[in-house]
């Protein structure tokens, strides 16, 4: 409204810059390995939260647009009944799509894949997931109202059940890779650079809007809910970045006579900009978080401040306390194991950034504590000291090494057992003191590089959108020049 804006105009402006794009939070999460880690799954739930809002706002714009006397189609002003019925009617839509995925497809698809898989075809088991994500995706659309997106989500989380998801996404990845790489250079084909040169100083603030205003908001919000620093980091740079349902509500917005061209132009060029610098903001968490805990005592008490759930009940029996074993995270793999320690009656201390699953384990009066493995404090509330074992379950490969440091440091004899994804991860474990196992308890997933491996791998994977985008822009300035 500062720039001459009408009220809708403003609305549609500020809620195409509030949704963050799913296939740019995957493809970073992923590149970094951390997408099945707490902090991941924070932020892509953010993200279908955001999703299914954006539904919902997207059936409310056409009425929003005659209540505000800009529509370009004529009729008549719907009533406060009629906005009702629609919004209801929405929502039963989404529900009933979400309970269909949930019931029926939990049982549907993994029996479809074994079905499959029983042939021996590599070409028809390929030709069965993608079919069955299209398929999803599209009667999704057609049938609830809800996003293609947003259907092929939940039919990846369904075929998951599955013992077969480990092939299913190896032989998906290079239709994934393609559609990424389409979604990148419709971006950069939609961007016209002019908008740079007429309106520099608004460009430049809608971009602080999306990477310093969405991102402080965040991380704000994150630390409200009493979750450690760096989830807060991480979630904010995961919603740094704008994309699809930004170009569909803004796309929307002009038809309607919401939202100025200039004001679509102006989303293009901060989704153009805030995509391409979202891989610094993730490889700032980690020196920012450090200069934070040096400069800052708020810093340092938001990461030692008292949470009940960082410190095991004074219930806690001590002779459970002595020669236990110490779990790092409580996933498909680490309850199997915790499952075998308990027939054997082995006591052991669950190590889980997962707060909800903490206060589960607790209700069950099984000692567990919350908080990231990686920080001492952690380890220490876990009674590392007097540990007979470590087993490290947790699919978060970056801070592995330092678990085992510091784990060591406090209790030079105790003996650690990593789970590992390949043969080469478990060798490599050895030659560092440390029992590989892979697999345990699930299937083979695709090997995870190392620290230094996933930095390189993001990092090219950086330098590749980067270039897909600018393919993008000059597309665009070609079509234009040819016109």
């Amino acid at each position: 409204m500062f720039w001459g804006w009408d009220m809708g105009a403003a609305l549609v402006f500020g809620l195409s810059l509030s949704a963050a794009s799913t296939v740019v939070l995957l493809r970073a999460l992923e590149a970094r390995g951390v997408l099945e880690s707490i902090n991941g799954r924070i932020a892509v739930g953010w993200l279908i939260v955001e999703d299914l809002a954006m539904v919902l706002v997207l059936v409310l714009l056409p009425a929003l647009a005659v209540l505000s006397g800009n529509s370009t189609t004529p009729g008549e002003m719907p009533s406060v009944a009629d906005m009702s019925i629609s919004l209801g009617i929405t929502l039963a839509k989404v529900a009933a799509f979400i309970a269909l995925m949930l019931v029926a497809g939990r049982r549907l698809f993994p029996w479809l894949l074994w079905q499959v898989a029983r042939t021996g075809s590599r070409e028809l088991f390929s030709l069965c997931v993608i079919a069955a994500a299209v398929g999803v995706a599209y009667g999704s659309a057609m049938l609830f109202g809800v996003s293609f997106a947003l259907g092929a989500f939940f039919a990846g989380m369904m075929m998951r059940e599955s013992e077969f998801s480990h092939r299913a996404a190896d032989e998906s990845l290079p239709l994934r890779d393609a559609f990424s790489v389409l979604f990148f250079v419709s971006v950069g084909m939609l961007f016209d650079p002019q908008v740079l040169v007429d309106e520099p100083a608004k460009v430049l603030a809608v971009t602080a809007i999306i990477m310093i205003g969405k991102t402080l908001a965040a991380i704000m919000l994150v630390l409200a809910f009493r979750y450690p620093l760096n989830t807060a980091l991480t979630v904010g740079a995961s919603l740094a970045q704008i994309g699809e349902f930004s170009f569909i509500l803004a796309g929307m917005g002009v038809t309607l006579g919401l939202l100025p061209q200039q004001g679509y132009g102006l989303i293009l060029a901060g989704a153009l900009i805030s995509i391409a610098f979202n891989s610094l903001a993730f490889t700032a968490i980690a020196p920012l978080q450090a200069w934070l805990r040096m400069r800052s005592s708020l810093a340092r008490k938001l990461e030692l401040r008292d949470d009940p759930l960082a410190q095991l009940p004074m219930s806690v029996e001590q002779s459970l306390l002595s020669g236990q074993v110490v779990l790092i995270g409580y996933g498909r793999v680490g309850r199997r194991i915790a499952d075998v320690l308990a027939e054997r009656n082995i006591p052991f201390v669950v190590a889980e950034q997962n707060r909800e699953l903490v206060e589960t384990l607790r209700t069950q009066h099984i000692p567990a504590v919350s908080g990231d493995a990686s920080e001492p404090a952690v380890l220490i509330q876990a009674h590392i000291a007097r540990a007979s074992m470590l087993v490290i379950a947790t699919p978060d490969t970056f801070n592995v090494r330092k678990m085992v440091t510091t784990a060591r440091m406090l209790n030079p004899g105790i003996e650690v057992v990593l789970r590992t994804h390949s043969d080469e991860e478990a060798a490599g474990a050895g030659r560092q003191g440390i029992h590989g196992r892979t697999g345990i308890g699930a299937g083979h997933g695709a090997p995870c590089a190392g620290k230094d491996g996933a930095s390189a791998r993001g990092l090219t994977l950086d330098l590749l959108v980067l270039a897909i985008l600018a393919a993008g822009v000059v597309c665009s300035l070609m079509t234009a020049r040819r016109k």
